[in-house]
């Protein structure tokens, strides 16, 4: 298993960040690589479901995601799989009242063939965990 975490601290209220960060459709908005994201099934909350077409090294790659915990203003979990990858993602929320704090882990497992790639999946998500932040950051500030 690889896995990617970084955090973000933006002077926004934990109410606006909770309610874009779990629509996980905005990915479309703040997450470099997706194409993509459209609820396929629920309302959001735990059994939701989403369906993530990124681009990744030039190809195109689908993860079907399910919530699996929604906590709100504390965390948010999916889970997801694509063709030889399983995906763990976690948002944990944390406030002061006036700024927010997001913590973003990714684990990714890869199955299968695609275990002999699990060097190179370390460092490419290593790379792509700031980018993400980064664009995480600039579009939670735009809230």
């Amino acid at each position: 298993m690889s896995s990617v975490e970084r955090t973000i601290t933006v002077d926004r209220p934990v109410e606006a960040v909770w309610t874009y960060l779990t629509d996980f459709s905005t990915t479309e908005q703040w997450d470099p690589p997706t194409v993509s994201t459209v609820r396929t099934s629920g309302d959001g909350g735990v059994g939701t479901t989403y369906r993530n077409v990124s681009k990744v090294l030039g190809h195109e790659a689908t993860v079907d995601y399910e919530v699996v915990a929604y906590e709100p203003y504390e965390r948010f979990e999916l889970v997801g799989s694509a063709s030889g990858l399983d995906l763990h993602d976690t948002m944990s929320f944390s406030s002061d009242g006036t700024s927010t704090t997001v913590t973003y882990r990714a684990e990714f497992t890869p199955r299968g063939a695609a275990k002999l790639a699990t060097p190179l999946i370390a460092g490419g998500i290593e790379v792509l965990g700031s980018r993400v932040a980064s664009s995480l950051e600039e579009h939670l500030l735009a809230l």
